[in-house]
């Protein structure tokens, strides 16, 4: 089992950006990915960049993409969301989640993940 903990969220204006954090409470050589979904109110959770741990492979939702840069940091058992050029639509409750053991999925559905932090809300002002 893990707990993972969000940080790093809050008010910024269009154009700007914004670190995410995901903190894992251990280290465990079983952790397959990680990955960040985000909910807007009134809209279903969805994927928005993920991070293999093994080979370091990285996908993206393509709204996000040459924006946002999901990394990790093994020794601190952070992930990272990097988030630039905000828009006004990024505007949502983001979560980090993460899949342990084996895993033969695409990584997009949420339905897919165990372990789940309590969100950070990121809200993009135009």
């Amino acid at each position: 089992q893990v707990q993972l903990v969000e940080s790093g969220g809050g008010l910024v204006q269009a154009g700007g950006s914004l670190r995410l954090s995901c903190a894992a409470s251990r280290q465990t050589s079983s952790t397959n990915a990680v990955s960040w979904f985000r909910q807007a109110p009134g809209r279903e959770r969805e994927f928005v960049a993920t991070i293999r741990y093994s080979g370091g492979s990285t996908y993206y939702t393509d709204s996000v993409k040459n924006r946002f840069t999901i990394s990790r940091d093994g020794a601190k058992n952070t992930v990272y969301l990097q988030m630039n050029s905000l828009k006004p639509e990024d505007t949502a409750v983001y979560y980090c989640a993460a899949i342990l053991g084996y895993y033969s999925g695409t990584y997009y559905r949420h339905q897919d993940y165990i372990y789940w932090g309590q969100g950070t809300q990121v809200t993009v002002s135009s």
